[in-house]
């Protein structure tokens, strides 16, 4: 099914008739394949790789005993999350369950699967676990080699607000130390670096990890109109991927982009209209809660 899918997609936007349009393109699963299966979960991720999306995008904070556990939030999120005692996490407590303050053992006695997400009604309900980093790549490098599918990459989110450092998240420096010595061992067990990505909305992330490890793909997150320039000012270098909010893009922001030589890649583009209004405008991939439905995305005409 995998094969089919990835043979599917390849054929349609590279035959397709805008000059802008890439001839590669990089099918992110958001979160695993949030709209299907609980977000940021082993299970999500696999379900992914089975859809055929090129990365797997997925969001890392830290615990207390600086771990790397793959989470959106620095906290038990009421929507999706359940307490040890079977009770569901509140909107008033959420932020007090801090994950920063918690060791590992601590955030696997929560539940954020049973529950489901609100905004995913088709999400399927399970038991499930935030997993560590380590544990996802480690699972989904045995699984795609167990199955004979192709290397996935993985856009990795470092999740920090200058706002909540010290509090919620590390400091930049360490975050990105704690981040790129994971990423070393890895590499050394699985060759992965090559397909890593780290992204991020915080610079300030971005510009400590590019100093440890400039060869590391990484992509500026943006979710308000600022220039292209604004950021590479800040950031000091010019990044691989300039990834905004979908509804941000348009023609001469790709072009611009494109003559900077990083790539567009939006999220979170979750309609097949938008997906193909994105890729008639030439992006270079798309984040997406379904990456099932890429298989219907057509040729612009």
């Amino acid at each position: 099914m995998r094969l089919l899918l990835t043979l599917f997609i390849s054929f349609t936007f590279m035959s397709c008739s805008s000059n802008n349009t890439p001839q590669t393109f990089d099918l992110q699963g958001h979160r695993g394949a949030r709209g299907l299966m609980p977000e940021n979960t082993i299970p999500a991720f696999l379900k992914a790789v089975d859809l055929g999306v090129d990365t797997i995008e997925l969001d890392m904070v830290v615990t207390k005993d600086e771990r790397i556990l793959v989470s959106h939030e620095p906290w038990f999120n009421h929507e999706i999350s359940t307490k040890p005692d079977g009770s569901p996490v509140t909107e008033e407590e959420e932020m007090d369950l801090n994950i920063y303050e918690m060791t590992y053992q601590e955030t696997q006695q929560f539940d954020v699967g049973k529950k489901g997400h609100p905004s995913f009604p088709n999400q399927e309900r399970m038991e499930a676990k935030k997993p560590l980093l380590s544990e996802v790549i480690r699972t989904v490098e045995n699984y795609t080699d167990e199955q004979g599918l192709p290397d996935v990459k993985y856009n990795i989110e470092t999740k920090s607000e200058p706002m909540r450092y010290g509090v919620y998240y590390p400091q930049p420096e360490k975050f990105a130390r704690l981040l790129n010595n994971l990423l070393m061992k890895m590499d050394e067990e699985f060759g992965i670096l090559d397909r890593v990505i780290i992204q991020s909305f915080d610079p300030a992330t971005l510009v400590e990890f590019y100093r440890l490890n400039p060869d590391i793909s990484k992509a500026i997150l943006v979710a308000n109109r600022q220039t292209i320039q604004h950021y590479v000012n800040q950031l000091g270098f010019v990044p691989d991927i300039w990834s905004p909010n979908y509804e941000l893009v348009t023609s001469r922001m790709i072009a611009e982009a494109h003559s900077m030589d990083m790539k567009v890649i939006p999220w979170t583009v979750n309609t097949t209209e938008e997906m193909n209004d994105l890729v008639e405008m030439g992006v270079d991939g798309i984040i997406t809660d379904y990456p099932d439905s890429a298989a219907v995305i057509h040729r612009p005409n």
